[in-house]
């Protein structure tokens, strides 16, 4: 008989608990540590693209996602004053009966997954970190921050930009690197024609809506921030009022009337990291936003997170040694989350410096195509 394979993952965000609801469908005891004891997680709406409802559909979060968010083809395109300029389609990947995309309210979707993941049969421990991880031929030995120490087959380090598992495992890797934007979110009523993801193209900015539920939209801005500094929360309002100033699209006008100093407002700098192979030491692998964390242009860094989960464990079932399930995980995801980080990194580039649309439109087109294709 086949000894059951045992897995610790690090880090309850969308990518540990994509590969923790996955792991388990191939029959692997799994761990799950997250240091938050509350499993809160932080932020506004979230954009999803065809390629995350594909995710879902094998997740077996699709119908809740569609039920709890809003799903919804294309988005559409206007110049400042709202004069409409096109459409970027959003091709159906998840199914021709599902939309081609979509937004959720990020604390929603944190909570669909965890729901999912306690029924997985996955063991979460919440408030719980790692002190340390030791290797040898046989497995890997982790000291928690509970006291316990336990041996496992496999460790997922899926613990975010900053991750304690890359710096731990990888102690030379590369740092995240601020981008030189940052971007708003708030989350504000839904007018009735508001039915799709919408953005309104400024020299410089670029705000959207997308709707969230049926009657919750989020509004999000990225902004050219030259340097990293701590805005104070109370200013908020102020400043994302002032970025909508120069938008006289009527839309825009009544969402900018809406951001108040009542208003749930996120405001992230924004930070990029691609981590160069290899992406795994002996038995600890990274995936998530601990090695590709991207911009949102490409509204696709959730997504290669999640997708990472499904490679993952899809490798970990066809058997045989770790190492060659790793590099086989390895070879599979390299290309794709290499395409999103520096697609995304070169349309802020663009946007920053008032570049080349025509470039823009393509990377946009190439990337979406690419996106498209099976995982």
């Amino acid at each position: 008989m086949t000894q059951t394979l045992k897995a610790l993952v690090i880090g309850g965000g969308f990518s540990g608990m994509a590969a923790a609801i996955e792991l388990r469908k191939q029959g692997v005891q799994v761990d799950l540590i997250e240091i938050d004891a509350g499993w809160r997680s932080y932020g506004a709406g979230i954009s999803l693209g065809g390629a995350t409802l594909r995710a879902f559909r094998q997740l077996g979060i699709l119908e809740a996602f569609l039920r709890e968010g809003n799903g919804a083809d294309g988005v559409k395109l206007f110049l400042g004053n709202g004069q409409p300029i096109g459409e970027l389609p959003t091709p159906r990947l998840a199914g021709p009966d599902t939309p081609g995309g979509g937004a959720i309210m990020r604390p929603t979707l944190a909570r669909l997954m965890a729901e999912a993941t306690r029924a997985s049969g996955t063991q979460v421990h919440l408030g719980t970190g790692f002190e340390s991880i030791e290797q040898d031929a046989e497995g890997v030995t982790v000291r928690l921050t509970d006291g316990r120490s336990a041996r496992y087959d496999l460790v997922v380090g899926a613990d975010g930009l900053y991750s304690k598992t890359r710096q731990t495992v990888f102690p030379g890797a590369p740092q995240p690197k601020y981008t030189g934007q940052a971007v708003w979110r708030a989350v504000l009523p839904r007018p009735a024609e508001v039915q799709c993801a919408m953005m309104w193209m400024g020299p410089r900015t670029k705000p959207g809506v997308n709707p969230v539920s049926k009657d919750q939209m989020y509004m999000f801005i990225t902004e050219h921030r030259p340097l990293n500094e701590h805005v104070d929360p109370k200013d908020f309002p102020r400043l994302m009022r002032e970025l909508l100033a120069d938008f006289s699209a009527p839309l825009v006008a009544q969402a900018r009337e809406h951001i108040t100093e009542t208003s749930s407002i996120v405001f992230r700098p924004l930070e990029a990291l691609l981590m160069p192979q290899p992406w795994f030491k002996g038995r600890v692998v990274l995936i998530g936003d601990a090695v590709h964390a991207t911009t949102p242009h490409l509204a696709s860094g959730a997504c290669i997170g999640i997708e990472d989960g499904l490679v993952l464990a899809e490798c970990v079932g066809r058997g045989g040694p770790i190492q060659d399930t790793l590099q086989a995980f390895q070879e599979r995801r390299w290309e794709r989350c290499r395409m999103v980080v520096e697609n995304s990194l070169r349309l802020g580039e663009i946007e920053m410096t008032n570049g080349n649309k025509d470039e823009h439109a393509q990377i946009m087109r190439e990337s979406m195509m690419a996106l498209a294709q099976p995982i």
